[in-house]
């Protein structure tokens, strides 16, 4: 479902159906980026995990999948005073849509 910003909502699926996190986006990318974030961070993008994401669209059957690795990366120079010196960066790959069954 829509909200009025324009926004969706996509519930994290782990591997036994339970539905952990919920994160918003106009996209199913944008939603997933923000779900790759949170893995656990590799020393550079080539030797980071690869992990499979399920977001499944609220107020649908359908589960967007992707494959998605987040790594540590040094912030820019013109960094803000509250940013830290070490960021998260992520990126993800879509592998398909399933629907549930249920």
């Amino acid at each position: 479902m829509v909200r009025e910003d324009g926004k969706r909502n996509f519930a994290l699926r782990e591997s036994g159906g339970d539905e952990s996190s919920v994160f918003s986006g106009n996209t199913p990318r944008q939603a997933a980026l923000k779900a790759a974030r949170r893995l656990e961070p590799g020393p550079s993008e080539a030797e980071a995990e690869r992990v499979e994401l399920k977001l499944r669209e609220k107020g649908t059957d359908k589960v967007h999948i992707y494959e998605g690795w987040a790594w540590e990366e040094t912030a820019p120079s013109d960094k803000p005073d509250w940013m830290p010196d070490e960021i998260t960066e992520a990126n993800v790959s879509k592998k398909g849509i399933d629907h549930l069954d249920e």
